[in-house]
């Protein structure tokens, strides 16, 4: 349990995020744009940390932790396949999200669609994102905190809570992005330093005995490889994230062509430029860097506490429906001494008010314009939005809360979250490059996810789900099985519809240049940027360089330095010429 010391490390560190979000309040205007883009004057680093923050949630640990004491290093594949969307957005979407002049992502389907139909759309995301996605990406994140200090501070469910909503209520309500963003650069940089602490504490605990006595720890052996090493965890671990899930899936932060709260840090940039570095910044720190210190305590977890029993035997008064191989980290952390202790406790409360406060004010900012403000009251001055923005800041952020009390693991809410995405992210996608793609193309998406889902789900993860034993046929290929599904529907409704119309088409393609020849019938504009073979490089040779970084870290720790050479020479070409290409457009 945290001592004084502790404790007095955690005061302080709340009282100094409390400080910083109150004095960039006092530069928020009574204005929608700044409550929510700060101005649009906001630098590319400063919006890049904000996005790694973001993700760095107190979830994150304690989901690679469940990842790795269960599949291994290896099962990690699952979202570092994931590399590919980032980098389309940085390449590819980053400026023009800019260059939309939208206050939000969903305000972009009544760019891009026209009608009732636009309309609907705008309405009925704004509804789901605001007050069940991201609803339940509160209630994720909250899930990890809890436990985690139900093991270290012996904090009930509902204390956790208070201590993280009330928090990030005052300053994000007050201040709005601006105030989320510096914060969000103070609690990073906590993060980070607790994050590397405690690891170098870890492993050199006696029981561990560095990392070559970790990596020669049989139980850790096991867990040790990089790449799959069965044909079935290759096919679920690494094709179907490389072959499928970048595209296809539907996850906070890595949307395909953007979205969320990604796509409101580029449009809260200075300019086009700050857009796209400030997510090149935030997927080189999110792939390359942070990684490997969480992937260490985890296996060094396997050694301390081999099974999730002996985790329960250590820690007797955790609530055994919380119990799960998640617990590990808060578990490993519970080792550290007085004070140190409390900088990596600090760091992740750090953690996870930096996440709640960038969902709460996206799904604000959805809620009060693009549903309230755009259905019920277009007539509100700047003054009443803002207000209606603050207080959808508070019914979000307590509907997360409360959800996160009736959850129980982080995995199962990881796979539920792609599931129900799977397939609605090449529309997503195409919506960008394809002139083709419609409104019902949406609709349709959005309704085939959840029908595929119940058709080839997971039984052992989403109880409805598979009626017909399907899943079984399909086995490791399931959630391929959900992406056909899913796209064959919406490509159905596609060509069964009508394009949107001739003056739709137009005015978006002015707006936002999209990348492509597609569109050159809607769209002959000299400022279209590189072409799109041009942009693609970058992608494929950005993603080479960061994930070739992030193999090179693991090779070198490994002791592999031969490997870890040729792998790091790969990611200085790739790197080099994907900073070249780059400048040269500008």
């Amino acid at each position: 349990m945290a001592e004084k010391l502790d404790w007095i490390i955690i005061a302080l560190s709340l009282f100094v995020s409390l400080g910083i979000g109150w004095w960039a309040a006092r530069s928020t205007k009574n204005n929608p744009e700044s409550f929510f883009l700060a101005g649009r004057s906001m630098p590319w680093w400063l919006l890049g940390i904000s996005m790694v923050a973001t993700t760095f949630a107190a979830d994150t640990p304690t989901l690679i932790a469940d990842l790795v004491r269960q599949d291994g290093v290896a099962a990690n594949w699952l979202w570092w396949g994931l590399i590919f969307s980032g980098m389309l957005t940085t390449f590819m979407f980053a400026r023009r999200w800019r260059r939309s002049g939208l206050l939000t992502d969903v305000e972009f389907y009544e760019l891009r669609y026209g009608g009732k139909r636009g309309e609907f759309l705008r309405g009925f995301r704004a509804l789901y994102l605001s007050l069940v996605f991201n609803v339940i990406v509160i209630a994720w994140v909250s899930l990890a905190a809890i436990k985690i200090f139900a093991v270290m501070l012996g904090l009930e469910a509902w204390e956790t809570l208070l201590i993280g909503a009330g928090v990030t209520m005052i300053y994000t309500a007050v201040g709005g992005l601006r105030s989320v963003l510096l914060v969000d650069l103070f609690q990073f940089t906590l993060a980070m330093i607790g994050s590397v602490a405690a690891t170098y504490y870890v492993l050199n605990m006696e029981s561990i005995g560095g990392l070559d006595g970790l990596f020669s720890h049989e139980a850790v052996k096991e867990k040790m490889n990089i790449f799959p090493k069965t044909t079935d965890t290759w096919v679920s671990l690494f094709i179907i994230p490389f072959a499928l899930l970048w595209w296809s899936a539907y996850y906070p932060g890595s949307e395909p062509g953007g979205g969320g709260y990604v796509a409101q840090r580029m449009m809260a940039a200075k300019d086009e430029k700050n857009a796209s570095w400030a997510s090149l910044l935030f997927n080189i720190a999110h792939y390359a860097l942070r990684p490997w210190p969480w992937i260490t305590i985890a296996l060094a977890s396997i050694v301390v506490f081999p099974t999730v029993e002996s985790i329960g035997v250590a820690f007797p008064d955790l609530d055994k429906g919380k119990l799960g191989h998640d617990v590990a980290y808060p578990a490993m952390i519970a080792q550290l001494p007085a004070g140190l202790k409390g900088v990596v406790l600090a760091s992740l409360i750090a953690a996870y008010i930096s996440t709640l406060s960038t969902q709460v004010n996206v799904g604000a900012s959805y809620l009060s314009q693009d549903f309230w403000h755009r259905f019920v009251s277009p007539d509100a001055s700047q003054k009443t939005q803002v207000m209606t923005g603050r207080i959808a800041t508070v019914i979000i952020l307590a509907a997360g809360s409360l959800l996160a009390l009736t959850l129980t693991n982080a995995q199962q809410i990881f796979e539920i979250t792609l599931s129900i995405g799977a397939g609605t992210g090449l529309v997503y996608l195409l919506r960008w490059l394809w002139w083709r793609v419609n409104a019902w193309s949406e609709i349709a998406a959005m309704i085939g996810a959840f029908v595929a889902t119940y058709l080839f789900g997971n039984k052992a993860v989403l109880p409805f789900a598979d009626p017909f034993g399907w899943n079984a046929l399909v086995g490791s290929w399931g959630y391929a099985a959900i992406v056909a599904t899913t796209t064959l529907i919406w490509l159905i409704a596609t060509f069964l519809t009508r394009p949107e119309s001739e003056e739709t088409l137009t005015r978006f393609a002015k707006r936002t240049s999209p990348p492509g020849t597609s569109w050159n019938r809607y769209h002959q504009s000299e400022d279209r940027g590189p072409s799109m073979g041009t942009e693609l490089l970058m992608v494929f040779l950005g993603s080479t360089a960061i994930i070739s970084v992030l193999l090179t870290t693991g090779y070198i720790l490994y002791g592999q330095y031969g490997t870890a050479a040729g792998v790091g020479l790969l990611a200085i070409i790739s790197g080099f010429l994907t900073v070249k290409i780059a400048r040269a457009r500008g």
